[in-house]
């Protein structure tokens, strides 16, 4: 086998990010855009000692699960891995993803897993649910400005008019911005040389409100030409809020540490509804409202998040006399959820951004018993710990939203020291998931109930919320003999 050599594969499973996975003369291929059950011509395009990549040259034989994808750059763009596979198989593919990584890395039983997993909650419509979308912008080959996504893996700019996952507004905003920048001669930021001005469109949409908010970041101090640009974005119904971020660094960070409001409100304002959990997720009248700003950490996906955060909510059993700590609360989306049904809610963020506008949302819903910190979880939740504050100390509820990476092992050691009763965690990522789910469940708790949520349509990304409670009596004895009864290294197999 060399690299362009051509061979039919036949796909028989997938992986975490939706690529389809085949055997071919006893080396393992993954193939972005195949899915299970086809049969395909594929080119080998990297090659390692006992498995490779290749990629679609044809579909000799299509899986029953294939669709016909509403996005024509559904290929090239990286934005979505499996708008061409049916979407009951996704919601299979990430329900099974879910499990196969609490099996393999959390080294849980598979039949007590699955006795344990609510069915996967999916969309009721799996296009149009993003909230926010930043475009970045550059120059084609022909010297056209086009603004759409990277490519996978690469920061190629597809042109992308209208992505289907995203708000029909974006289109118009971006059109707005590249024909002002083609007008006044305003210049893309280019990579490799720093050079140019704009460097990503951002846009975020309140489905409830229906407010818009438009930031430019850019490569510089000031917008030139700004009166037109903001004539155009001003004729858009429900445009609310227009900045700049600033960012001059040579980064992928996309954006940067200053921004500045150059028309209406430096921010925009949702709703989250709260659902009822018994009665399969239909909306009640209890709500909690947002500020949001360019840099908050808001959920893209408001449907949802909304029954998301009514089973984290649920899954916390809150009669109104418990103390909860808020771990990576963000904004406080979570957190004001709590404190309507709970004594005291105490919440953490590393982004100072996100904790003013937490402390604002408090003060917009009338919320008083909500506190908030700036800091990493690891390192606040320890420092409250070692304070004798018994609701602080021991909380009845760690609720824990971590980023990918997961929780750090000094936040899980101090959660697990607090001893709450429960621990709800919410991920964004079933690996890291697993992985923290095993540490806490050998330091005293026991899973009881998972439920995956599809938040992200056509990507192969899932979110996770988790109920545990601390063991008691047998349960927890048995956890101390296998910590002290297997060594730290043992032989299970030759």
């Amino acid at each position: 086998m060399k690299k362009n050599d051509l061979f039919e594969l036949t796909i028989t499973d997938m992986g975490t990010e939706g690529e389809g996975i085949g055997k071919y003369d006893g080396m393992t291929f993954f193939v972005k855009d195949a899915y299970m059950g086809d049969v395909i011509l594929a080119k080998a395009m990297k090659l390692k000692k006992n498995y490779g990549y290749a990629r679609v040259e044809k579909i000799l034989e299509a899986s029953p699960h294939r669709v016909e994808p509403l996005c024509p750059n559904h290929r090239r763009c990286g934005g979505c891995q499996m708008q061409a596979l049916s979407y009951e198989a996704q919601l299979a593919f990430k329900e099974r993803k879910v499990l196969e990584n609490l099996v393999r890395i959390g080294g849980f039983e598979k039949e007590d897993m699955e006795g344990k997993m609510l069915p996967i909650v999916g969309m009721d419509e799996p296009y149009r649910y993003r909230n926010k979308a930043q475009f970045p912008v550059g120059m084609d080959k022909e010297g056209n400005i086009v603004s759409g996504f990277y490519a996978a893996r690469t920061h190629q700019i597809i042109p992308v008019e209208d992505c289907f996952l995203g708000v029909s507004q974006n289109r118009l905003v971006q059109k707005i911005v590249t024909d002002w920048m083609e007008e006044n001669k305003i210049l893309p930021y280019d990579e490799a040389s720093g050079r140019g001005l704009i460097r990503h469109i951002l846009v975020r949409y309140g489905f409830d409100s229906k407010e818009i908010m438009v930031c430019l970041i850019i490569n510089g101090e000031r917008l030139p030409a700004k009166d037109g640009l903001l004539a155009k974005l001003c004729e858009i119904p429900g445009m609310t809020s227009v900045s700049i971020n600033i960012n001059q660094k040579n980064t992928n960070v996309i954006l940067g540490e200053k921004t500045e409001c150059i028309w209406g409100k430096p921010y925009i304002t949702d709703s989250i509804y709260l659902r009822d959990t018994k009665a399969d997720f239909a909306r009640t009248k209890d709500f909690v409202s947002f500020r949001i700003s360019p840099k908050s950490f808001y959920q893209v996906n408001p449907m949802q998040t909304e029954k998301l955060y009514s089973t984290a909510l649920e899954y916390a059993g809150l009669t109104g006399r418990e103390s909860v700590w808020d771990l990576y609360c963000g904004i406080g989306t979570i957190s004001l959820f709590l404190a309507k049904h709970a004594k005291m809610v105490y919440g953490v963020e590393i982004v100072p951004e996100a904790i003013t506008d937490a402390k604002a949302n408090a003060e917009l819903n009338g919320i008083t018993n909500a506190k908030f910190f700036v800091g990493k979880a690891e390192e606040v939740l320890p420092e409250f710990y070692e304070r004798d504050l018994a609701d602080m100390k021991h909380p009845n509820v760690i609720v824990v939203d971590p980023p990918r990476k997961g929780c750090d092992e000094k936040c899980l050691e101090t959660m697990q020291k607090m001893a709450p009763d429960r621990i709800v965690y919410v991920s964004c990522d079933s690996a890291t998931l697993a992985r923290d789910l095993k540490y806490l469940c050998e330091h005293g708790y026991e899973i009881k109930k998972v439920r995956a949520f599809d938040q992200f349509a056509h990507t192969g990304h899932v979110e996770t919320a988790v109920l545990l409670m601390r063991a008691t009596g047998k349960e927890k004895k048995e956890i101390n003999y296998r910590e002290e009864e297997i060594p730290d290294c043992a032989c299970i197999y030759g």
